[in-house]
């Protein structure tokens, strides 16, 4: 009886349902993502657009959170079925190359340390800082001129300046720009140095052309809100040059740098016993066990 049971149980296929519960699509997390776009963006603009922003974000919040509990909000959707085949005819399976000293091929298997990033982020700020100052001598007849515009982002003060103020030197200006600068400048290169080791075999096109093209880009429509002073001011060729010499370098400097095996590669013997017990080859494990 028991042998007919199983039979019987082995011949039955399950039952593909005819419909499934997903989640009922609700406006609440765009409702809650506009809040906090128009929350932050009162900081440069003015507080009543903050308040909207905080009052959408909390309203968002409260209908999304309502939407799950206590009981979340689902609809049925019908299935429709489909017979997959998977058919190849290749005749060799590829198999991912690990070297013989890792239990498992983590990607990127090697990087560069934060001394590199902050390395490159520096020769970076240099090389962005001569072609700034030679924007200013060259085209403004100062240097102290792209100083100035650039304090204008963090110094509300700058922001005061009249035409002929811009092109003399002020001590608490070139401070604040001084230091702005040498900070983004050090996190952009750490970006650099945790970025480099992903990217394709050329990376210096991708990082040191590509992303400062799209981050002015990115930057082009945003200038105004962020620093009014520099978007009436700017030069875009020699801004963009600037930041393309800054990507350049930084990412140069980066790469000449000796990269390290990454956290996860470095602790694979910690690992070996615990993740990949498999790897160990049953005439291994026999003489262990002996």
């Amino acid at each position: 009886m028991a042998a007919l049971l199983a039979t019987e149980q082995l011949n039955e296929t399950p039952r593909t349902p005819s419909t499934i519960d997903v989640p009922s699509p609700t406006a609440w997390p765009f409702i809650l993502a506009f809040g906090a776009t128009l929350l932050f963006a009162g900081l440069v603009t003015s507080m009543s657009v903050s308040v909207l922003g905080a009052a959408l974000a909390l309203a968002g919040c409260v209908g999304w959170f309502c939407a799950v509990f206590p009981h979340e909000q689902e609809e049925a959707v019908a299935v429709a079925p489909e017979d997959i085949r998977l058919i190849t005819d290749r005749k060799v399976v590829d198999r991912l190359p690990v070297p013989g000293d890792q239990v498992r091929a983590w990607l990127p298997v090697r990087t560069y340390p934060i001394s590199a990033g902050v390395k490159g982020g520096l020769a970076g700020s240099i090389a962005m800082a001569v072609l700034a100052c030679a924007y200013g001598v060259l085209k403004a007849g100062s240097i102290w001129y792209p100083i100035n515009l650039l304090a204008a982002v963090a110094y509300r003060e700058s922001l005061s300046l009249g035409t002929t103020q811009l092109y003399s030197f002020h001590p608490d200006s070139f401070a604040i720009a001084f230091v702005l600068h040498g900070l983004v400048s050090i996190l952009v290169g750490l970006v650099y140095g945790a970025m480099l080791p992903m990217l394709p075999r050329r990376p210096i096109v991708i990082g040191g052309l590509f992303a400062p093209v799209l981050w002015s880009g990115l930057l082009y429509p945003i200038l105004g809100l962020l620093n009014p002073l520099l978007a009436t001011h700017i030069d875009w060729f020699w801004f963009v040059a600037s930041q393309v010499a800054f990507g350049i370098v930084a990412g140069l400097v980066v790469m000449r740098q000796a990269s390290i095996p990454t956290r996860e590669n470095v602790s694979f013997a910690l690992r070996a016993g615990i993740e990949a017990p498999g790897l160990i080859s049953p005439r291994e494990s026999g003489e262990k066990r002996r």
